[in-house]
């Protein structure tokens, strides 16, 4: 090639191509500046909110006019008695067994008393006697009176008679007095339904020997149960809401799906020390005899609360040294512990009476490192529709 085929770059060439080059360098340059500062603010922004918890709010508990309460019932009879003998003997016949129903003063049993038979008989001969011995007395009295109107007997005699008259009289009395208890007693030798209801125990054979007294087994039971009476052990924490003539239902486990209705008719007023509960009454109608003595049942109360009351899950308590609290969450995201005075303890949530309100935001299951003024994220909730829906699905 020869010297005048070769084109030699000019000036300006050459200075346009350097100026394209520093400025190509610059941009680079420029650019990485830029991307380091925006990385460093990336790890800026994900350090600190690493370092920010995480929280869940309590969901709160809304509140209502009444509070359901479930308590276990124990059946009796509106009237149970204990049949016991009187008088001792043998058992001559019974009449009524278990199940069988009664009218009051109709016969159960027939005891069968030798021994108080010969007592009566006894006691009626020694009657006759005093009567005769006194009849004499009587007639000797009067006519030693009239001897004496006409002064032929002597004062004294005439008291003494008088006297001896009276004293007699007195012994009438006295065996006339054993007559009619030994007759009382013979009316013992029945026994007898007390009222209306069902024989449910009976523990007499014929021949079994029978001592009187209230000691040892019955020989029947005998139960009123056109209506029954739920005795129920309510917790002291309860007892305040419950007023006579509160209505109430309950259910038993040989009727499931059954609801029964009751009437709460007596409050006993007594708190038991070792159980911190107050046993109250309740009575149902038992006309269609489907309600035994001794049954189990679970009772269901609603009982009246104060509708303005805050109630928390029993997770978002913290306890320590300086009481009970709960940690809030401000419109700033910081935290606020608040101490709170509780209620009443329903198991899985409490009522709280002072410190907070429903509008406040309650952090469930907080940690023990937490204090106010912490920074705090609140996590988002997410609904089960939507959790359902980001599941993968399985094929």
């Amino acid at each position: 090639m020869t010297p005048e085929q070769i084109n030699v770059p000019s000036r300006r060439s050459l200075l346009t191509t350097a100026a394209a080059g520093a400025l190509l360098a610059g941009i680079v340059i420029g650019y990485g500046f830029i991307s380091r500062a925006q990385s460093k603010q990336e790890v800026v922004q994900w350090t600190d909110t690493q370092a920010t918890p995480t929280v869940a709010l309590a969901q709160s508990i809304p509140g209502g006019s009444h509070q359901a309460l479930t308590l276990p019932g124990n059946i009796q009879p509106f009237n149970r008695a204990a049949i016991f003998a009187r008088v001792n003997g043998y058992v001559k016949s019974w009449d009524h067994d278990i199940g069988s129903a009664v009218k009051a003063g109709e016969v159960l049993a027939t005891i069968d008393a030798p021994d108080l038979d010969q007592q009566l008989g006894q006691a009626k001969a020694t009657l006759a006697s005093v009567r005769a011995n006194h009849q004499i007395a009587s007639l000797t009295a009067n006519r030693n009176n009239i001897l004496l109107q006409k002064q032929i007997v002597a004062q004294q005699l005439a008291d003494q008679t008088t006297a001896d008259e009276k004293a007699k009289e007195a012994v009438v009395d006295a065996n006339e007095a054993n007559v009619r208890q030994l007759e009382a007693m013979q009316s013992f030798k029945t026994l007898a339904a007390p009222f209306d209801g069902v024989v449910t125990s009976r523990n007499v054979e014929l021949g079994m020997l029978i001592n009187s007294g209230g000691s040892g087994q019955p020989l029947f039971e005998v139960s009123d149960l056109h209506r029954v009476r739920i005795y129920v052990q309510v917790p002291q924490s309860f007892s305040a809401g419950l007023t006579v003539g509160m209505k109430a239902t309950f259910e038993m486990p040989q009727y499931p799906g059954v609801q029964f209705d009751a009437t709460l008719s007596h409050i006993s007023r007594a708190i038991n020390p070792a159980s911190h509960s107050m046993q109250v009454e309740l009575q149902a109608d038992n006309a269609a005899g489907k309600f035994f003595g001794g049954s189990y049942c679970n009772v269901h109360f609603e009982i009246p609360t104060d509708a303005n009351l805050v109630k928390i899950p029993s997770t978002a308590l913290i306890t320590g040294n300086q009481g009970t609290q709960v940690a809030t969450v401000d419109g700033n995201g910081k935290v606020v512990l608040k101490s709170i005075q509780l209620g009443r303890d329903l198991g899985d949530s409490v009522e709280v009476v002072a410190g907070l309100t429903p509008s406040d935001r309650i952090i469930n299951s907080p940690t023990e490192t937490l204090a106010t003024g912490d920074a705090v994220r609140v996590a988002t909730a997410t609904s089960p529709a939507a959790a359902a829906a980001s599941k993968p699905s399985q094929h």
